[in-house]
C-alpha cells in the first residue's frame, strides 16, 4: 500500500476516533448495556455460585455481541447524511481500505472497552481463574470479526427504514460461529482442555473476514450512494 493509501487510512480512522471521543456518551451506552445486561442474569437464575461460573462465560458473549449491535447502525449513517460518503467512495484510494479503517475505529470504540470490561464481569459472575486468560483472548480475536461482520450489515441497510433492526437481522446469524468458539474456548479452559483448537478457529474467522467483509460492505456502498 502507497503513502496515499496509508495516509487516507489514518485520515478516516482518526476523524472516525475524533468522532466518538465527541460522542462519548455513545461508547458509555454501549459499556452500560454491556454491564447491565450481564448482572441482571444472576436476578434471573439466582446466586447460586456454581450455576454462575458455568453460565458466565456464554452470558459475558452473548451481552458482547448484543452490545456491539447498538453501535452498528450508525457506522456509515452519519456520513451518509453528511455526503462524505459520497466523497469516499469517489476518492481515488480503495473503498475497501477506508472501510477497513472504519472497523478499526468501531473496534477501538467498542470491542476495545467490552473486551476491558469483561474480566470485570466474569468476577462478578464467579467465572473460574482458568477461563480470564480465554476469555480475553477469545473476544480480542472474536470482538474485531464482529466489527467486520457489523460493516456489511450496515452497508447493506443504509438508508433503510429502521436500519438498526434490520443491522441485527443481517448480522446476528453470521456472529454465530463467533459466539460458538468464544463460549467453547472459555469452557475449555474452565474443564481443564486446550483451548488451541477454538482460538484458532476464531483466528481463522477474522483473518477470513478481513479481506472479504470491507470488500463486500464497499460493494454495498457504492450502490447506496448511486
Amino acid at each position: 500500500m502507497s503513502v496515499l493509501g496509508l495516509g487516507g487510512f489514518g485520515a478516516v480512522l482518526g476523524r472516525d476516533l475524533r468522532l466518538a471521543g465527541r460522542q462519548g456518551s455513545d461508547v458509555l451506552l454501549v459499556v452500560g448495556f454491556f454491564v447491565l445486561g450481564a448482572v441482571l442474569f444472576p436476578f434471573a437464575v439466582g446466586p447460586d455460585a456454581n450455576v454462575l461460573a458455568r453460565i458466565a462465560g456464554g452470558v459475558i458473549w452473548v451481552m458482547a455481541l448484543l452490545a456491539a449491535m447498538l453501535s452498528l447502525d450508525r457506522l456509515f449513517q452519519a456520513d451518509y447524511e453528511d455526503g462524505s460518503l459520497e466523497l469516499l467512495v469517489l476518492s481515488p484510494l480503495p473503498l475497501g481500505f477506508l472501510v477497513l479503517a472504519k472497523c478499526l475505529a468501531h473496534w477501538l470504540t467498542t470491542g476495545l472497552p467490552l473486551l476491558l470490561a469483561a474480566p470485570v464481569l466474569a468476577i462478578l459472575l464467579n467465572l473460574p481463574l482458568d477461563g480470564f486468560a480465554a476469555l480475553v483472548a477469545a473476544m480480542a480475536l472474536g470482538t474485531p470479526t464482529l466489527s467486520l461482520l457489523g460493516a456489511v450489515g450496515a452497508a447493506v441497510s443504509l438508508g433503510a427504514r429502521r436500519s438498526g433492526v434490520l443491522v441485527s437481522l443481517l448480522v446476528l446469524p453470521l456472529t454465530v460461529p463467533v459466539l460458538i468458539f468464544g463460549v467453547a474456548a472459555v469452557d475449555a479452559a474452565v474443564g481443564g482442555y486446550p483451548t488451541a483448537p477454538h482460538l484458532m478457529l476464531l483466528a481463522a474467522l477474522f483473518l477470513a473476514a478481513l479481506p472479504l467483509c470491507p470488500w463486500a460492505a464497499s460493494a454495498a456502498l457504492r450502490h447506496a450512494v448511486e
